[in-house]
């Protein structure tokens, strides 16, 4: 006879998805918002730079001629330990004008890493509500899970992806010229995800002419000659300075932004 004590229980009847349904839900995020100070909204511009890979933001934090207007909240990313100047060690995303002669140019620093389900409500903030831009150039570095061939850690290059009024607009003819030019665009095969691909994907849906540029490698000194000559390309204008803790401050920090958590693609 069988001893109920001590023999196992049977299977329990419900699956692992039916007891999730008796577990309270966990209440919703509050949603991302912008503060700007006292500022006439919405913002417009001719061209919004939006930086989120290390030698991009290391490249904006060195513009000498931006103001800070403003800053994009995640409330999910504690505002502990940043400073109250703006530093390449804050978990934050910042918004500058740029003192511009020929181009109303705002600049976004983002900072922390954005999660998939956090990607496109922070798009839809940083485009084409409280702020319209004309062109959008997104900065961000391949990864390597997602590109289709072999990476060096020796090598230094850059792809572009655009949406299909930036094509169209350099290539029927007008006079309207490609916002980066002699990149060759992004490997088939490869892609693109995170905020990244969730700003792209807004140009898109908002018929703006967004341009994604992706550059290798993510850390290290050799991509920020390469990002910043790209935007002395578009913006000959452009200063920099150099802060007093040097040019290698965030390479030191790796730890402030990690993209392998997004997960949104855009092929």
């Amino acid at each position: 006879m069988e001893d109920v004590l001590t023999e196992m229980p049977p299977p329990s009847r419900f699956s692992k998805e039916d007891l999730n349904n008796f577990t309270p839900p966990s209440p919703p995020l509050p949603s991302p918002f912008l503060l700007f100070s006292s500022l006439n909204k919405p913002l417009r511009s001719s061209l919004l730079i939006i930086a989120l890979s290390s030698p991009s933001l290391s490249v904006l934090n060195h513009v000498a001629t931006k103001t800070l207007i403003g800053t994009l909240i995640l409330p999910e990313i504690p505002l502990s330990g940043n400073s109250i100047e703006p530093s390449l060690r804050d978990k934050s995303c910042n918004i500058y004008t740029l003192n511009d002669a020929d181009k109303s140019v705002i600049l976004v620093s983002v900072q922390y890493s954005v999660s998939a389900e956090r990607s496109h409500a922070v798009a839809k903030l940083l485009i084409g509500e409280q702020i319209i831009p004309e062109k959008v150039l997104i900065l961000d570095s391949v990864q390597s899970l997602n590109f289709r061939g072999k990476l060096s850690p020796d090598e230094t290059f850059a792809f572009k992806l655009e949406t299909s009024s930036e094509r169209k607009g350099h290539s029927d003819g007008s006079s309207s010229s490609p916002l980066l030019k002699g990149l060759d665009y992004f490997p088939s095969g490869s892609m693109v995800d995170g905020l990244a691909a969730a700003l792209l994907s807004r140009c898109q849906m908002r018929n703006i002419k967004g341009t994604l540029c992706v550059s290798w490698s993510e850390f290290g000194g050799s991509g920020v000659p390469m990002v910043k000559s790209i935007l002395k390309e578009i913006l000959p204008s452009l200063e920099f300075g150099m802060n007093s803790d040097g040019e290698d401050e965030y390479f030191k920090l790796g730890q402030i932004k990690d993209n392998r958590f997004d997960s949104e693609l855009y092929t």
